[in-house]
């Protein structure tokens, strides 16, 4: 006897889901990526705080920054 399965409705937005929060957390990688990354100051416009908190971001990750 074989057993057939459907994929139920709630399995299909349990993927969705999945794809969302992956989506999420890619496009948050992204923008740390950024920040750490390629931002030189150009967000930070509350001081030199941030700039100094991701240049030394960059230092931790061995990304070369000057």
């Amino acid at each position: 006897m074989a057993i057939a399965h459907s994929p139920s409705q709630a399995a299909a937005s349990d993927s969705l889901a999945t794809v969302l929060v992956t989506v999420g957390v890619v496009l948050l990688a992204l923008l740390a990526l950024y920040l750490v990354g390629f931002d030189q100051g150009a967000i930070s416009r509350s001081g030199m705080f941030l700039h100094e908190l991701m240049h030394d971001g960059r230092h931790l990750l061995g990304v070369p920054c000057h």
